[in-house]
């Protein structure tokens, strides 16, 4: 595992509990001691470059969770050197041209790499997925990927990370949305207001249609309060994602909404909500098709990118 600041920490408490055997790289002395101190886990110094120079025995997975400014060097080392199965943060790169770049690099290697979009394995999206299948499937979306701008403006971050925030973060909510309504085709997309540390919108508004003819809405306002959030429409449900742990439905000919109560939800309350269940995913021997494969987050960039005024 590369990296060991709060997500690595995240990941370990899930690799332990697997009972992998498992080696953290780290870079920094202060996050490699937090490390140390949190969980007992010792943490090789030195950064990954460091740690390759010693020709240490290849791993047969690895999980990059570092900066999203590094993001894309890291694994595109990882996969020269020949191992064959990364998960690697989303947004796996900087910005498009980083991630493309990265696809290169993985596809030259034969090196089959998954971004860790985890919320697609909440115990709350499980369950939604059970219903709308038994109800036919979805109809009809909509999302809202509304940011806290007051506090992200505040944030220490590397240059270029704030400016591609829809990437780095607004992303989840998006690829949640197209991962349960379906792949988009056609996205009309609206642009309004900037930020100082986001010039491209601070309001974003569209609408779309999916491969398959459902229609689709979004909203978000960066400058105005708001929380994320995503609504899925079947025949007989509304199946509400607010906030997306939970899960919440309206039955057709009322207006309650009813919280529903489901399996799994034991693992999102020990650790960090759908990462056991995408680490078991991926540590797995067959192919998993709720993991997000490269080759699919680079399919959809173009639409990302239209969406966020990039």
């Amino acid at each position: 595992m590369i990296g060991c600041g709060n997500m690595a920490q995240d990941y370990a408490k899930v690799l332990r509990q697997l009972e992998v055997q498992f080696t953290i790289i780290g870079r920094g002395e202060v996050s490699a001691s937090l490390f140390e101190d949190s969980l007992g886990l010792k943490v090789e110094r030195g950064g990954l470059e460091s740690f390759l120079d010693g020709k240490p025995h290849l791993p047969s997975h690895a999980i990059v969770s570092v900066g999203i400014e590094n993001l894309a060097s890291c694994t595109s080392s990882l996969a020269e050197l020949g191992i064959k199965k990364i998960l690697v943060e989303k947004p796996a790169g900087l910005d498009a041209s980083e991630i493309n770049d990265l696809a290169a690099v993985s596809n030259e290697n034969e090196v089959n790499v998954y971004v860790a979009y985890n919320r697609r394995f909440y115990s709350s999206v499980i369950e939604a997925r059970k219903l709308i299948e038994e109800d036919g499937g979805v109809r009809s979306f909509n999302f809202e990927f509304t940011e806290w701008g007051h506090e992200i403006e505040t944030l220490q971050k590397a240059a270029g990370v704030k400016e591609h925030w829809v990437f780095g973060n607004s992303s989840h909510v998006i690829d949640l949305a197209f991962f349960l309504g379906g792949k988009p085709v056609e996205v009309s997309a609206f642009h309004g207001g900037s930020l100082d540390w986001h010039s491209a919108a601070s309001m974003f508004t569209g609408a779309g249609r999916t491969i398959d003819g459902k229609l689709f809405s979004y909203c978000a306002n960066w400058d105005a309060p708001g929380r994320w959030g995503l609504e899925f429409c079947t025949k007989n449900y509304r199946l509400i994602f607010r906030p997306m742990e939970t899960l919440q439905v309206m039955r057709k000919g009322s207006v309650s909404i009813e919280a529903m109560s489901f399996e799994g939800q034991d693992l999102d309350n020990d650790f960090k909500p759908g990462l056991f269940l995408q680490t078991k995913a991926f540590l797995e021997d067959n192919e998993h098709d709720d993991l997000c494969m490269l080759s699919e987050h680079v399919e959809m960039l173009p639409f990302y990118s239209q969406i966020a005024g990039y």
